[in-house]
C-alpha cells in the first residue's frame, strides 16, 4: 500500500488521502479486521503533517470504514461479506438521537433578504418568465456543481428534477417508477413517506431498522424491488447506515432489478467536515435515485427539493412525466442558484457543522 498527494490537484491533502485508503479497503486491498498504516508512516511516506492524516482517518470512521482503538491504531471495519443474503441473528433496536424535525440551520436572514434584493436587481421583468419544466437551468447547474464539490457525485443539468418539497418529488419518484412494484420502506419512518406513496396507488412493506438501518433478515425477507431510505439520520430513529449497509442496499436493488430512492433530506448537517458518501454516489449500474430539499438547510417555508435521476431513467421520465411545469416558483430558484454559487449555502452548512462539534464536545 503506498500513497500519495499530489500537490497541483485541487483536492486538499487530507482527502486524496481519504479517497486512496478507501479505494483500498473497498476493493478488498485491506481487509475486514487489519490495522491502516499509523499516522507515523503517512505522514514519512506522502509528506504531509500528522493533522492532515488525522483529519483524513477521522472521516474514513465518520463514514463506517475503520475505527480508532485506544492505543492500537485504526482498524477496517468495514466488510463486504455483510450484505444481503448473509445469516444475521436477530437483533433488538437501538437507536440514536432522533434529528430536531424544523429549521434546525438557522439560515441568517440578512444574507437571504440581501440576496432576495439582488436577484430581483439582475433579473427584473426575467422573475415572471414560465421555468423550464425540469426546473429553472441556473438552479440546476447550481446543484450540479454543488453535488460535485460537497459528495463527488458528477451529473449534468438533465439529471436534475427541481420541485417544491419532497411530498412533490415523491410522488414524482412513484409515477415514473410505477405502482406495479412493491416498494420498501424504513420502520420507523417520516410518516409523509407513507402515505404520498399511498396516495399514488402504490403497494408498501415496512422493514424494520436495526442501528445500523434496514436489517438483513427484512431485507432478504422482503418482495419490494424499491427501496426508499433515508441513510443519513432516518427520521424519527436518528440511524445512519454505515459503508457497508449502503453497499448492502446496492446489492439488494441489482439482485431485484430495482431501484433506491436515496432521501437525504438531512445530510449536510451532519457533524463531519465533509458529507456521508451517497448511495447515489456509490452505484455504478444507475440504480438510485438521489432526493434532497433545502428546507433543513435554509427555511421550512422555502418549498425547493429536487430529485437527481441516473442515465437510465432520464428517457422514462421525459416520456412519462416531462409534459409536468415545474411547481417551484422562479424566483425562489433563482434565489437559491445564487446562495449555492457565492458560497453563502457552504459557508452557512460548515458554520452550523462547526457548531455542533463543539456542542458534541461540551
Amino acid at each position: 500500500m503506498k500513497y500519495g498527494i499530489d500537490k497541483t490537484a485541487k483536492q486538499p491533502a487530507y482527502m486524496q488521502l481519504y479517497s486512496q485508503i478507501k479505494a483500498d479497503i473497498t476493493d478488498g486491498v485491506i481487509k475486514y479486521g487489519e490495522k491502516l498504516p499509523s499516522k507515523r508512516t503517512l505522514c514519512a511516506e506522502t509528506g504531509v503533517s500528522v493533522i492532515t492524516a488525522e483529519h483524513a482517518y477521522a472521516i474514513l470512521c465518520d463514514e463506517g470504514y475503520a475505527e480508532a482503538r485506544e492505543r492500537s491504531g485504526y482498524f477496517v471495519i468495514y466488510k463486504e461479506s455483510d450484505f444481503i443474503y448473509k445469516n444475521a441473528p436477530g437483533k433488538n433496536k437501538v437507536y440514536g438521537k432522533p434529528p430536531q424535525h424544523k429549521n434546525s440551520g438557522d439560515f441568517p436572514f440578512s444574507v437571504l433578504a440581501k440576496t432576495m434584493r439582488r436577484v430581483i436587481l439582475d433579473y427584473g421583468e426575467a422573475l415572471l418568465v414560465k421555468s423550464h419544466n425540469k426546473g429553472c437551468i441556473e438552479l440546476r447547474e447550481a446543484v450540479c456543481s454543488y453535488l460535485a464539490r460537497s459528495n463527488g457525485m458528477k451529473v449534468s443539468p438533465e439529471q436534475v428534477i427541481i420541485g417544491a418539497g419532497a411530498e412533490y418529488i415523491y410522488g414524482l419518484a412513484a409515477q415514473l417508477l410505477g405502482e406495479d412494484r412493491i416498494y420498501g420502506l424504513e420502520d420507523p419512518s417520516y410518516e409523509k413517506i407513507r402515505r404520498v406513496y399511498g396516495a399514488n396507488g402504490v403497494k408498501y412493506e415496512l422493514l424494520p431498522l436495526h442501528d445500523d438501518g434496514i436489517t438483513t433478515e427484512a431485507l432478504a425477507r422482503s418482495s419490494a424491488s424499491v427501496l426508499h431510505i433515508t441513510p443519513f439520520h432516518s427520521y424519527p430513529s436518528g440511524v445512519t447506515a454505515p459503508a457497508s449497509k449502503r453497499r448492502e442496499y446496492l446489492s439488494f436493488a441489482k439482485a431485484k432489478d430495482g431501484y433506491i430512492i436515496e432521501d437525504n433530506y438531512d445530510s449536510e448537517l451532519t457533524v463531519s467536515r465533509k458529507n456521508e458518501d451517497t448511495v447515489f454516489s456509490l452505484s455504478d449500474d444507475g440504480r438510485v435515485i438521489y432526493i434532497n430539499t433545502f428546507s433543513m438547510t435554509v427555511a421550512p417555508s422555502l418549498r425547493l427539493g429536487y430529485m437527481v435521476l441516473p442515465d437510465r431513467l432520464l428517457k422514462e421520465f421525459d416520456e412519462k412525466l416531462g409534459f409536468y411545469s415545474c411547481t417551484a416558483p422562479v424566483f425562489e430558484q433563482l434565489v437559491l442558484a445564487e446562495l449555492l454559487n457565492n458560497g453563502d449555502f457552504e459557508r452557512h452548512v460548515n458554520r452550523v457543522r462547526r457548531e455542533k462539534r463543539k456542542q458534541n464536545l461540551s
